[in-house]
């Protein structure tokens, strides 16, 4: 096929040999099979942010590091400048979670490169050597669905214990292979120790595994691995082979009212008497 625009500088320094196809255009980049190197792989070329369905969000974005304070003002303000930083980063973000995680053990996509916004990366195959169908295309059984709501359940406990939430995980963004379901899509990986929203948003996680699974395995809707999950990674004792059970007791033990009462009166007290003192001081 004729090599698209964004993927000629790749061709032109020798990381692409040929395009042979399109393989799909989602809400956030186009994804071509190319030839790299001799082997068949798969260029994910990002589309601009005006032209992108899936829009940057601070939920996403809180605690991730930039490379210096000019480029975080920048991003604060919007400049010119700031946009590009910022497009650059929300690329980027996808590119460092994937080498994080493939080195973690994680079922992802092997990177190879990333060059001129585009992500050269493993092209997932099915037995026949196929582009591997998406976990949503499949009809499963009860068992199948099972075997593999549990196979994505240590893919997310992988995640977490290299630091990592997907964000936005669903039988959309799961690939399956001979071997099982593979992660993709990655852009708003979101940094679990950084950002406040890294625990709603790995529960939705889980919690969207087990809408879609639970349509072949019912059983599987009354679980509650994301809250056990996060409860372990909270308290440190999350482990990449560690057995769950599924099961969460929340506490409803209701909250001692006069007791936060005392520590805000209390807090009150120490910062008026703080007051008082610099008061004292200046004169």
């Amino acid at each position: 096929m004729k090599t698209p625009p964004r993927l000629l500088p790749l061709v032109d320094d020798g990381f692409v040999d040929e395009v042979v196809r399109q393989l799909k255009s989602g809400k956030e980049a186009m994804v071509f099979v190319v030839v790299s190197e001799g082997e068949v792989r798969c260029a994910k070329v990002y589309k601009e942010a005006d032209k992108r369905g899936f829009r940057q969000s601070v939920a996403y974005t809180e605690g991730r590091k930039v490379k210096n304070s000019r480029q975080a003002r920048a991003m604060e303000k919007g400049s010119r400048y700031g946009r590009r930083e910022q497009e650059a980063a929300w690329q980027h973000a996808e590119v460092d979670a994937l080498f994080l995680l493939a080195g973690a053990g994680v079922r992802v996509p092997k990177p190879y490169n990333f060059h001129e916004g585009v992500l050269l990366m493993e092209l997932v195959t099915d037995a026949e050597g196929n582009a591997a169908p998406r976990l949503g295309d499949l009809v499963l059984t009860p068992e199948l669905a099972r075997e593999y709501h549990a196979a994505l359940i240590r893919q997310v406990v992988l995640m977490l214990c290299a630091g990592i939430v997907h964000g936005d995980l669903s039988e959309y963004n799961v690939l399956v292979d001979a071997d099982g379901p593979v992660i993709i899509d990655l852009p708003q990986a979101i940094d679990a120790a950084g950002n406040n929203n890294a625990m709603r948003m790995l529960v939705r996680d889980v919690d969207n595994l087990a809408a879609y699974f639970g349509q072949s395995a019912p059983e599987l809707l009354t679980t509650d691995y994301g809250n056990e999950i996060w409860a372990l990674y909270a308290a440190g004792a999350l482990r990449p082979d560690i057995e769950l059970t599924g099961v969460f007791v929340h506490d409803e033990t209701p909250p001692d009212v006069d007791a936060l009462m005392r520590d805000i009166d209390a807090v009150a007290e120490e910062e008026a008497e703080r007051q008082r003192r610099l008061a004292a001081a200046d004169e």
